[in-house]
């Protein structure tokens, strides 16, 4: 299905973080929308999903003049103390729109110029290792986090079916810690997995951080029960990683491949 493209002018780039995010000075999308249209993503659930009047998934904005606004913020953020930025928090930066417009990569540029205290990347897009280069300009005051939710390319595809493969996220994560450049894999949400994901995601990173429905998507998991989510995974006959404490079998995993403090959870893992 073709997607919806509109070009716009945003009014304002930089939005202070709250919520979940509320230890960043700042968060920052390039785009509206986002394609990779994952069934459990809580923005369905946010404004920017449920009043827009098209199906999620469907429709992406481009923010245009983005480079140079940007820097005009940059400047006027640090007369007022540490700029710390989450990219980004309803949007993913990396989406398939991202390879012709690069957005993404002038915001990037921008911040190379009038550098933040902190950028963490978040993206679930191997389109990432593009920017390496750009990414060891800012290697001190950077973290790119690559979301891998299971090692399992069947549960992948029955629950983000347009988002990008498991093998060529981990291959991404694996050339930018190769690069020196400060990685996570980001578990988040815990999906069902295998027996082997620690010991997959311990060969190509060195911090893993895991976050589920009932911690991490800002309401106590009131916003996933209201995607469905629960009758998806009883129909794949999976109810049983449907739990709060589904998690926690995932975290002792993790814990055997792991020191403790490159293991965290939720909040933990993303804050600056």
């Amino acid at each position: 299905m073709k997607k919806d493209i509109e070009y716009k002018k945003s009014a304002r780039l930089l939005n202070p973080g709250s919520g979940f995010l509320q230890g960043y000075s700042h968060t920052l999308n390039p785009y509206g929308g986002c394609t990779f249209a994952c069934t459990y993503c809580y923005v369905r659930r946010m404004p920017v999903g449920l009043f827009r009047g098209k199906e999620w998934g469907n429709w992406v904005d481009v923010k245009t003049g983005a480079r140079e606004q940007l820097l005009k913020e940059l400047r006027s953020a640090r007369r007022k103390g540490p700029v710390t930025i989450f990219m980004s928090s309803s949007t993913d930066p990396y989406q398939p729109v991202e390879y012709k417009e690069q957005v993404t990569r002038s915001l990037l540029e921008a911040m190379i110029e009038e550098p933040p205290d902190f950028l963490f990347v978040q993206t679930r897009s191997p389109l990432v290792t593009r920017d390496k280069d750009l990414f060891l300009l800012l290697q001190d005051r950077i973290r790119v986090s690559v979301t891998v939710e299971t090692d399992l390319e069947e549960v992948r595809k029955a629950f983000a079916p347009y988002a990008p493969p498991i093998p060529a996220r981990l291959k991404a994560l694996q050339e930018l810690t190769e690069a020196g450049i400060p990685t996570q894999a980001a578990v988040a949400p815990v999906l069902p997995s295998g027996d082997d994901f620690a010991a997959r995601l311990s060969r190509v990173t060195n911090r893993v951080c895991v976050d589920d429905y009932f911690m991490g998507d800002g309401s106590g998991g009131k916003r996933t029960e209201q995607l469905g989510m629960r009758s998806l995974y009883k129909r794949l006959g999976l109810e049983e990683w449907y739990r709060p404490d589904a998690y926690q079998r995932v975290i002792e995993g993790m814990s055997r491949e792991f020191p403790p403090d490159r293991l965290l959870i939720s909040r933990e893992g993303f804050s600056p």
